[in-house]
């Protein structure tokens, strides 16, 4: 009778601590906005829930203008409990007024120069530049397009689709790339870029860029690796990534804590699962290598759909000063193409 009352009492204390243990389980929801793309986002939420279960990821996309604006507007009464995405390491401290002062640990494992450039933002991504090229469009005007110079041609006017350099990132990130490669508010750049305005046409989102370019709207897209990678991953068979044989570069983008949001310590566990090497692992193993990440720890897949780093020709783009002249080329930018285009 004592062994059965024994072996009760301790069942009954494995199921108390069962019991404790799952209500200790992370649980709820976490209301992330994101500029990623959906393949991204599906990798991320599919990942992070073999891990949390118990917490329901409900996403806002936009991109990071749409998503910042929406932020300061809900200051009052905030929605959101982090950002991923869209959050470069130009943008400096414009944002302290709408993001906590928080950090992931996991940062500090960051590959060098790509660490928090703030105190704001935890680095977990690089966006690296490319040309979407449509290859049947571009035969049917003869050209062979590798480098900025390509971009040129009159027979390109009208057909070469970016988004809007003053909201969106990946638009920022182009115009950062063609900075690096001409020379940081030298004659030779502006010079480019009035050029170049002619023949571009500015959409209203960034995935609009590679999705209209390969739907057959435009010849060219600037745009960024990842988000054109996944057509192919997705069996595109007419478009190209052409990394400009000019060199290219790439923004390390993060994530960031919105201040006061209603689910701060699940977006904290969220934030580090993006940032941490494991994390970081696991997603690019879903997404079968189809981001390029930062923490030097994390592995690259087999069957990765990136080009291999030492395959590409690379430059290398002056962060600071970008981040401290990015009012001043943004005004000289719309000038131009107020004059340019009208």
């Amino acid at each position: 009778m004592k062994k059965f009352l024994a072996l009760v009492l301790a069942l009954m204390m494995v199921m108390s601590l069962t019991v404790v243990a799952m209500a200790d389980e992370p649980s709820g929801e976490v209301q992330l906005y994101s500029t990623m793309t959906e393949a991204d986002l599906d990798a991320l939420i599919t990942c992070f829930n073999e891990v949390y279960p118990d917490i329901e990821v409900v996403v806002t996309n936009g991109s990071a203008g749409e998503l910042t604006t929406r932020i300061d507007g809900e200051k009052g009464n905030p929605q959101g409990d982090l950002v991923w995405g869209g959050m470069a390491d130009s943008d400096g401290t414009k944002y302290a007024e709408i993001f906590e002062a928080w950090v992931s640990e996991y940062d500090a494992e960051n590959m060098d120069g790509y660490t928090t450039p703030n105190g704001l933002y935890s680095m977990d991504h690089l966006s690296t530049v490319v040309f979407v090229v449509n290859e049947e469009l571009e035969a049917e005007l003869g050209l062979n397009i590798q480098s900025y110079e390509d971009l040129l041609d009159p027979a390109l006017k009208g057909k070469i689709a970016t988004a809007d350099v003053n909201s969106s990132s990946s638009a920022w990130n182009n115009l950062s790339n063609i900075f690096a490669v001409y020379g940081n508010d030298t004659e030779e750049c502006w010079s480019y870029i009035e050029q170049l305005m002619p023949n571009l046409v500015v959409l209203g989102s960034s995935s609009g860029v590679f999705k209209n370019t390969q739907a057959g709207e435009y010849v060219v897209g600037l745009t960024y690796e990842d988000g054109a990678v996944n057509l192919l991953k997705d069996g595109a068979t007419n478009i190209r990534l052409q990394y400009p044989t000019n060199g290219t570069s790439a923004s390390a983008f993060g994530t960031a804590l919105i201040k006061g949001g209603p689910n701060p310590e699940n977006a904290k566990l969220m934030i580090d699962f993006i940032c941490s090497a494991e994390g970081q692992t696991a997603i690019a193993a879903y997404q079968e290598g189809t981001l390029r990440y930062t923490n030097a720890g994390y592995t690259v897949p087999e069957n990765a759909w990136l080009t291999p780093s030492d395959e590409i020709t690379w430059v290398v783009r002056d962060v600071e000063y970008l981040t401290a002249n990015k009012d001043n080329i943004l005004e000289h930018w719309n000038e131009l193409w107020a004059k340019v285009v009208g």
